[in-house]
């Protein structure tokens, strides 16, 4: 047992049991009440890496050499990631930090505030990358407001944002189920879904052989975002530890209906990523292998799987050389600084 679980147990055995989301502002880490989310902020430092650690240098020559469906689907890619990284921010900041009361995960909290500012700058180095003409750069800044397919998933997160900007203090069920369903939206819909269907066409393009720079990079964010909806969904069941009575069926329609709308955007999106005709990509196998995701963050929340759908992308199961193993289970030594490998997006978080 770790110094900080010790002393978690002799806190409860001292102290008036604490929750979570009990409004306030615990300021001491001792006694601790949460160690697990102290070793996941300690196993966020070591998982350290740079953007000027990726090279983009072969990517711009096969932008060159890819046909007009594919580059087609990389811009809309891109305008996608220019703007994704800073709402999931927002959420962070304005809402996730104000409510989930306990120091040890606002450390951990504050540093996923610093991978966040980390992947957009590597989406702006990305963008400067594959686009340089300014004006470009700028209609893809705009696209959350210009592009039917990117602005309906925006709104969909803005609007869960948005749900919970009236709460100053947790002090009902009421107000804590509503807090909750925006927790469980941007683990599972934005990070679980949308981030995970975006990565699912970087790691297509790179079985072709296709931006080895983007995967690369990829290849981090990717870990990160997996890091950030494991630290979600552990305060989730925090939560139904120690509130059971929030997780009713109510609860459980609304996540469901929640999923289903992420799944319909997510649709969208692919037909206008894909509807130009990507040999090797079809919508109707997008739209699986996104219920096949909506099924594993259903089974992590407790709740019954609902679409029975297996995952159809062969090249997904390729990406993997060392972490087939679910990444959370693993030694931290396996993820130090500037790490290397391959990640796996057929894992069941």
């Amino acid at each position: 047992m770790s110094a900080e679980a010790a002393e978690g147990g002799r806190a409860g055995a001292n102290q008036q049991p604490v929750r979570i989301l009990d409004p306030g502002m615990r300021l001491t880490l001792r006694p601790m009440a949460y160690p697990q989310l102290f070793e996941m902020y300690k196993a966020a430092i070591k998982n350290t890496w740079t953007v000027e650690e990726v090279d983009f240098g072969t990517d711009v020559a096969d932008l060159a050499r890819m046909t007009p469906a594919e580059r087609h689907l990389v811009q809309r890619l891109v305008a996608f990631f220019a703007t994704g990284d800073s709402i999931v921010a927002n959420n962070l900041v304005l809402n996730l930090y104000k409510h989930v009361n306990a120091p040890e995960a606002r450390m951990y909290l504050s540093r996923q505030l610093f991978e966040e500012a980390l992947h957009v700058q590597f989406y702006l180095t990305l963008l400067d990358t594959y686009v340089p003409d300014h004006d470009e750069r700028q209609r893809a800044f705009a696209a959350v407001e210009t592009i039917p397919s990117i602005k309906q998933k925006a709104d969909f997160c803005l609007r869960w944002i948005d749900s919970i900007h009236d709460l100053d203090r947790l002090e009902t069920p009421a107000h804590r189920r509503r807090f909750l369903l925006n927790l469980i939206c941007f683990a599972a819909c934005i990070e679980g879904l949308f981030f995970f269907g975006a990565f699912t066409y970087v790691y297509f393009l790179r079985s072709k052989g296709l931006l080895h720079g983007l995967a690369g990079g990829t290849n981090w964010v990717f870990r990160d975002e997996s890091a950030h909806m494991a630290f979600a969904f552990e305060v989730v069941a925090i939560v139904r530890r120690e509130e059971p009575a929030l997780f009713d069926e109510a609860l459980e329609r609304d996540v469901r209906a929640m999923l289903a709308e992420a799944i319909d955007c997510e649709t969208q999106f692919a037909a206008d990523l894909v509807g130009g005709g990507v040999a090797g990509l079809s919508v109707g196998d997008v739209r699986r292998y996104l219920e096949y995701c909506a099924d594993q963050r259903l089974a992590t929340l407790g709740m019954a799987k609902q679409y029975g759908a297996s995952n159809p992308f062969g090249f997904l199961a390729l990406q993997d050389v060392q972490e087939v193993t679910n990444f959370f289970e693993r030694r931290v030594s396996a993820y130090q600084v500037g790490v290397e490998g391959e990640v796996a997006l057929d894992a069941a978080f």
